[in-house]
């Protein structure tokens, strides 16, 4: 199966018939299928068409671009398709991953599936059908005929998760149709929203018909290169700018009702949520942060309950198993280069623990840490550059909170054998020096609960 089709084979027509313009129609697919072994089928979503932001060479809906598409998984044979976004000229492709529920609807077990958009909706169908599980209507949109803009989109019942217009333009940039989504471009820049639900992954919790998302609020200015005859092969071929806005980005993270597409909850975070979720029955919530945090969350509500700071960018979804009758949690700390955060190599575990059960890490043993003044000179003839006069972090050094929890020794060996980015100090001091400086560090940034709080 091709996500863009040859002359002559199925969604054909929904390219020109007068060029090789799908020779080069993009639909990448992005991320690992669903499957779904009882009905044979397996589950993907598309990127979005090519060349990017200029649809002038491509008229029609450019199927199966930005697109939900099921195939048998055997033959791959196709099954069925839903297009979120028809002739999509604004990178609103679908790299989130599908994820697969059975659900209730009105007293009749369904078979869901739903994938949060670059949109800012997440789409919700039967993933025996791909019929909508909730209402998705086809409204007019603003029409450019240079670009040859489909005349209907898409628009799910229920709320986005995030805010689809603008109400203040950012400096240098001019502020058209409110922002507002599917608004067309061509010489001068539109300044739009983004979603931003890219690829890490959402999570469902089946028992609460709830789907968390995890994504970023950013917005970006497009125009179109109307000259696309010069790109040559390896070249960049987008046939347009995207410029994103010199405003913070921050992060999103909600959780949608399955059965009503409502929102329940939402929180704004600082930076772009860019780890991907992983709910637990025991209606817990975890995220990776940029910052080197790992989460847990009520998931009823959003809150925070506890956090973890690893020593790089967690930028990888959590893992949830059990063994031997006990639950963990694991995730990845190694960073991303898109997200911007420190690099890293390092797996984290951690058990969840019953209510009243001892920690891993027994308080008893991590004495109190102790302010020295040889540890703190040290600390500032050398660590201060890179961790901050507090730990709280600076040029390429993670924040240094928490380790209060960890012993003294623990602390020595990463000064003095290195960590990920963090070199080796072995050379540079000697045992008892390294001592001073981790019993200094083990003073600063005490505000984070660490590894022996649930």
């Amino acid at each position: 199966f091709y996500p863009v089709p040859a002359p002559g084979e199925f969604g054909s027509d929904t390219w020109p018939a007068d060029s090789d313009a799908w020779e080069t129609g993009g639909g990448t697919v992005w991320h690992t299928p669903a499957v779904d072994p009882e009905l044979g089928l397996i589950y993907f979503s598309t990127g979005n068409p090519g060349p990017d932001y200029n649809g002038a060479i491509r008229a029609g809906d450019n199927l199966f671009t930005a697109s939900i598409v099921a195939l048998d998984a055997y033959s791959g044979e196709y099954r069925w398709h839903f297009q979120q976004v028809h002739h999509d000229i604004w990178d609103f492709d679908a790299p989130n991953p599908v994820v697969l529920f059975d659900l209730d609807y009105e007293g009749v077990l369904r078979k869901g599936l739903a994938q949060a958009g670059k949109t800012g909706w997440v789409y919700i169908l039967d993933r025996v059908t791909g019929e909508p599980l909730v209402g998705i209507e086809e409204l007019p949109v603003p029409q450019e005929e240079r670009q040859a803009t489909a005349a209907t989109q898409p628009y799910p019942v229920g709320d986005a998760f995030v805010t689809q217009t603008l109400d203040i333009a950012p400096e240098g940039f001019r502020m058209v149709n409110d922002g507002d989504i599917f608004t067309p471009f061509w010489d001068d820049p539109v300044l739009l929203r983004r979603g931003e639900a890219n690829w890490p992954p959402s999570a469902v919790d089946p028992d609460k018909g709830v789907i968390y998302v995890c994504a970023g609020d950013r917005q970006a200015a497009y125009t179109t290169n109307a000259d696309t005859d010069s790109a040559e092969p390896g070249d960049r071929y987008t046939g347009g700018n995207m410029r994103f806005a010199p405003i913070a980005v921050t992060g999103i993270v909600a959780a949608m009702d399955l059965r009503t597409n409502k929102r329940l909850w939402s929180q704004r975070w600082p930076g772009r949520c860019y780890s991907g979720l992983v709910a637990t029955a025991g209606n817990l919530l975890f995220a990776g942060r940029n910052d080197g945090r790992f989460t847990a969350m009520d998931a009823a509500t959003g809150q925070k309950l506890w956090e973890f700071m690893t020593d790089a960018g967690v930028n990888a979804p959590p893992t949830v198993f059990e063994n031997n009758g006990e639950q963990y949690v694991t995730v990845l700390s190694a960073g991303n280069l898109l997200a911007g955060s420190a690099r890293g190599d390092s797996i984290w575990m951690f058990k969840l623990l019953e209510e009243g059960e001892e920690t891993a890490i027994a308080l008893d043993k991590v004495t109190p840490p102790q302010a020295n003044t040889e540890g703190l000179g040290l600390y500032r003839s050398t660590c201060v550059f890179c961790h901050g006069l507090r730990g709280e972090g600076g040029h390429n050094g993670m924040p240094l909170e928490g380790l209060a929890a960890f012993s003294t020794d623990y602390v020595a060996n990463i000064i003095a054998n290195g960590q990920n980015n963090m070199p080796s100090f072995g050379q540079t001091f000697d045992t008892a020096q390294i001592r001073a400086i981790a019993e200094h560090v083990r003073t600063l940034n005490r505000g984070i609960q660490n590894r022996n709080t649930r």
